[in-house]
């Protein structure tokens, strides 16, 4: 492959709902693009950019791929991203790289969830974007109707590009631009034909809008409008360019990528009216302060580790975006987040899972670098000039399920490829739970987590066993208690024995397992076994008498005890001590504390109702309701951690996958008494169990 000019390339993600049509719009830029011989099929399992192999088991994109398309001596970067929730992490990563966006839309399903999001992620980034509507060639599609959804959604800026002609099939289309129609001959050659009849109304009312958008780019232009004169196409695609860039004019333009119709039309106005890198910001930091990237080739080399793959069979690939300079394949690179220096030995190009050697990559430039110890959100530059760029904040998991090898002797294996698994995505977190003696993996959904552990299975062929996961309880107590506590043990030779005296009552603070005091006055425990009998605190707390799970917010005193001269030993009072906090404990009105979390859930406000209702037969608390963009809703409640075990799902399935959530870890509070009892009994069962 030729190595571009940054002005010469154009780096674009594809995002829009799942199914949409994304995985096969790619296939049809490649085919047009001369990549492939013939077309692809998702349902055939024989895509370019779907190849790993559980997005052929299961027929949808689960991670970002990259295809770079050669079209008008310009090189497209094109990044399939997931149009599943599930996998957001992966269109977070792959817009983070990207300087456009195309959002995919089914001409047959019309607007979608994954629309919207596709829209919010593109105003995160600052992305200018276009919408493509696909499925052009079957039936019931309304393609007005959907430009006319658009515009309620978005306003005025939707401007469609195109008309289909549509006349039992999918015959073509009127330019807007150009105001000529066309129909499609053999092999889609475009043949200049008249506008239907049908279409000159909407065709004077989308040219209008256009004129209009094409006048407010300039008072020159306006003038011009004003004055009842025509623009010409060199003005107009001028113009598009200009108020594509700043988001005020978003075209709309349509196809049939499995038919190979449109699809030039789209590579054509992604190379006119997106702009080149070089017209980009890109900000990052070096030891004077603010460093100006900007994909200039004439700066000092820098890029960002934007996407890490991960394979057995492909090997670990650095997915890299050229930030400044020139990066060459024998170039020493300084990675300043890990603050060491690697000499490449070669440069690739990923075209889906096919390495293409290339000798440099400018600035702007898309690429890969093999086997580089570095991660996702790295830096690198050079070791003369340090610069650091801020990695993408990605969606967190929320989603936990417990885990354990199928095989006890696979325990390494699994840890291990787990944490391979780790490398290339950034969206899962592992947990190490002592307190309820679990491992615990968190993912963005179930689907997600499912995904991670058949990957696990295929990948590096060790099984693991999900459950629910058990939720870290505490133990304490609501009352005083005093307990007199004695270890005597006679066996032959020197015995055992410690006596103590203590009381227990509420510390107040939840925050610390206990504290411990001493009042003994005449000597009657030695100032050198108070030691033991803190350290045998420490040992009983850890797992409490009531359900064997962590104590907080216990006060126990020392006021009194015996020792034997010969006999007593710090084991002794160690043991006496565990005995009689056990006894003291459940003296003082023992309870269990279940975790409060504080929930945040962000829905359109049409689903506000529902939530609310959801949460309270979830016991939770609506703290409050706070308006946020778009149409949506914020709304905060404190709600047991119990209770939100399958929450994702219930979620999605409430708002039609337009809810989002966040929680974090409020307090711990007094379970109810059937709560209480019923965990009691289920920690009873498991020790039973156990022994």
């Amino acid at each position: 492959m030729d190595v571009y000019k940054s002005e010469n390339i154009r780096n674009i993600v594809l995002l829009g709902h799942g199914g949409a049509g994304k995985t096969s719009l790619v296939e049809a830029m490649a085919n047009l693009a001369g990549i492939t011989s013939r077309l692809g099929k998702v349902t055939d399992g024989n895509t370019i950019s779907d190849f790993d192999k559980e997005e052929i088991k299961r027929k949808f994109s689960i991670s970002a791929s990259l295809i770079p398309v050669e079209w008008k001596k310009t090189k497209i970067n094109v990044l399939d991203a997931p149009g599943f929730f599930d996998f957001v992490g992966e269109a977070q990563e792959a817009a983070s790289a990207a300087d456009a966006a195309v959002i995919v839309v089914s001409g047959k399903a019309g607007i979608q969830v994954g629309t919207h999001k596709a829209w919010e992620l593109c105003d995160r980034f600052k992305l200018p974007r276009m919408i493509y509507v696909t499925g052009m060639d079957q039936n019931d599609v309304d393609y007005k109707g959907i430009v006319d959804q658009l515009k309620e959604f978005y306003g005025s800026k939707i401007t469609p590009m195109s008309l289909p002609i549509r006349d039992d099939g999918f015959k073509g289309f009127v330019s807007v631009i150009r105001n000529k129609a066309f129909s499609f001959g053999n092999k889609g050659e475009l043949v200049e034909t008249a506008i239907p009849g049908d279409l000159e109304v909407v065709m004077e009312q989308f040219h209008d809008q256009l004129f209009e958008s094409v006048a407010e780019s300039s008072e020159e232009f306006m003038e011009k409008y004003f004055a009842g004169e025509e623009f010409t196409e060199e003005e107009i695609s001028s113009a598009i360019e200009i108020n594509v860039a700043d988001v005020s004019f978003v075209p709309v333009t349509c196809g049939a990528p499995t038919s190979l119709l449109g699809v030039s039309n789209l590579m054509n106005a992604i190379v006119d009216y997106f702009p080149s890198p070089d017209k980009c910001k890109k900000a990052g930091k070096d030891s004077n302060g603010e460093f100006n990237a900007d994909y200039d080739v004439s700066k000092d080399k820098s890029a960002y580790i934007f996407k890490t793959i991960v394979d057995p069979f492909l090997g670990k690939y650095s997915l890299i975006k050229v930030c400044s300079g020139v990066i060459k394949n024998d170039d020493a690179l300084y990675n300043t987040n890990l603050e060491k220096e690697d000499k490449l030995s070669k440069l690739y190009v990923l075209c889906g899972s096919k390495p293409i050697e290339v000798p440099q990559l400018n600035a702007g430039d898309i690429g890969a670098i093999a086997k580089l110890d570095a991660k996702t959100g790295d830096t690198l530059s050079t070791k003369a000039h340090q610069i650091t760029f801020e990695p993408v904040e990605l969606a967190k998991p929320y989603t936990s399920k417990a885990y354990k090898a199928v095989n006890k002797g696979e325990v390494d294996k699994v840890a291990q490829g787990l944490a391979r698994l780790m490398q290339e995505d950034n969206t899962i977190k592992l947990v190490n739970d002592a307190a309820n003696r679990q491992s615990l993996i968190f993912g963005i959904g179930d689907q997600h987590i499912d995904v991670i552990i058949s990957k696990l299975q295929e990948r590096y062929k060790v099984a693991v066993e999900l459950e629910a996961p058990k939720v870290a309880f505490r133990e304490t107590i609501r009352k005083k208690s005093d307990v007199d506590s004695k270890y005597k043990k006679q066996s032959g030779g020197h015995g055992q024995y410690g006596h103590v005296k203590m009381r227990f009552e509420p510390s107040g603070d939840m925050e610390t397992p206990f504290i411990f005091e001493e009042e003994v006055v005449g000597g009657s425990v030695p100032k050198n076994y108070f030691p033991a009998v803190e350290k045998g605190l420490a040992d009983a707390v850890v797992a409490g008498p009531l359900a064997s799970y962590p104590v907080v917010g216990v006060k126990a005193v020392l006021y009194d005890g015996s020792y034997h001269p010969v006999d007593s030993s710090e084991m002794a009072f160690k043991t006496a001590t565990s005995m009689a906090f056990k006894k003291g404990f459940m003296e003082a009105g023992p309870v269990l504390l279940e975790p409060i979390v504080t929930l945040k859930v962000m829905v359109p406000d049409k689903y506000t109702g529902d939530v609310m209702g959801d949460l309270n037969k979830r016991r939770g608390r609506v703290l409050g309701m706070n308006p946020i963009s778009s149409g949506k809703t914020c709304i905060e409640a404190e709600v047991p951690e119990l209770e939100i075990s399958g929450y994702a799902t219930t979620l999605r399935s409430m708002t039609g996958g337009s809810g989002d959530y966040e929680y974090e870890f409020c307090r711990y509070e007094q379970a109810p008494g059937d709560v209480q009892e019923k965990e009691i009994a289920a920690r009873a069962s498991l020790k039973e169990a156990e022994e």
